[in-house]
């Protein structure tokens, strides 16, 4: 494969935030700030990112919360911009971002379908087109008709999924949405995923799922405070962010307990202490 053949390039990227937008504050509290020239909070949520994915591999991004991995995949979507570095990204993007991102809950699911084909550029024909298909793959039942509001989380989980990967697209983003819904329709997805590798189309995740990471992906990324730790087989960089995220968990152990704090686990309050005893059983025949 040639090096200019790729579906991802991420050189040198950077995404800062200015905390000052990004917190609730008074108006008395902003004309303070403005007059005492207070420098702006500013926050790096990611830094020096450098990445490829070439036609054909699935890359997992993996950390702990808040490490910048779904900030990531929004940069990626064209719906956040870089502070620094640059983006290159190739051929037509879907993404499933969230559960319920760009879904209307007073609408039917039918109808956000269609809503969500006209999101990704898909003229009315094509998406009535698709509509079967779609509709087959999130197995709904008489549910799709139903409206939105009226789903649960693993509900939109699949009608989300069924969308995104109806338009057969060049790259297909999702972020910690394989975890939802039922065991069948996990399998179902994890299947779609593989296929559309398969047909040299790039997918970029986000997941905690590390049996998912090693088992389906060509590649993975450990990203850490908004860095870049390591990349390359699944396997050496699953074992590594399990590894870092024991010792992270030993570390606050120890620093809780030298502030004197207790580590154990306490026991829920017992409401049964005051509930009265269950009446035996009604023996037949017995008058009620």
């Amino acid at each position: 494969m040639s090096p200019d053949d790729y579906a991802i390039a991420v050189d040198d990227l950077g995404v800062r935030y200015n905390l000052r937008f990004t917190r609730k504050s008074t108006v008395r509290g902003s004309f303070a700030s403005l007059l005492q020239r207070r420098k702006p909070e500013r926050f790096w949520a990611l830094r020096h990112v450098s990445v490829r994915v070439n036609q054909g591999e699935s890359l997992a991004v993996i950390g702990p919360n808040g490490a910048g991995k779904s900030t990531f995949l929004q940069v990626l979507a064209g719906i956040m911009r870089p502070t620094e570095g640059t983006v290159d990204v190739r051929g037509q993007v879907s993404g499933l971002l969230g559960l319920g991102v760009g879904f209307d809950t007073e609408l039917s699911g039918v109808e956000n379908i269609l809503l969500g084909g006209a999101f990704l550029g898909l003229d009315g024909p094509r998406i009535r087109e698709l509509l079967p298909e779609i509709i087959d793959f999130a197995d709904l039942g008489q549910f799709i008709d139903a409206p939105l509001k009226t789903y649960s989380s693993g509900m939109r989980a699949r009608l989300g999924f069924s969308i995104a990967t109806a338009v057969d697209p060049d790259i297909l983003l999702l972020d910690e949405v394989l975890a939802t819904g039922d065991a069948s329709f996990r399998a179902k997805s994890k299947a779609r995923v593989i296929e559309l590798v398969r047909s040299a189309k790039a997918v970029v995740l986000v997941t905690h799922d590390m049996d998912w990471v090693r088992e389906y992906c060509n590649r993975a990324m450990l990203i850490e405070k908004g860095k870049v730790v390591m990349q390359g087989s699944p396997d050496e960089v699953t074992k590594l962010h399990l590894a870092r995220t024991r010792e992270a968990i030993a570390r606050r152990k120890e620093e809780l307990k030298a502030k004197g704090l207790d580590l154990a686990i306490r026991p829920k309050k017992r409401r049964d202490r005051i509930k009265p005893p269950a009446a035996p059983p009604a023996q037949p025949g017995a008058a009620t």
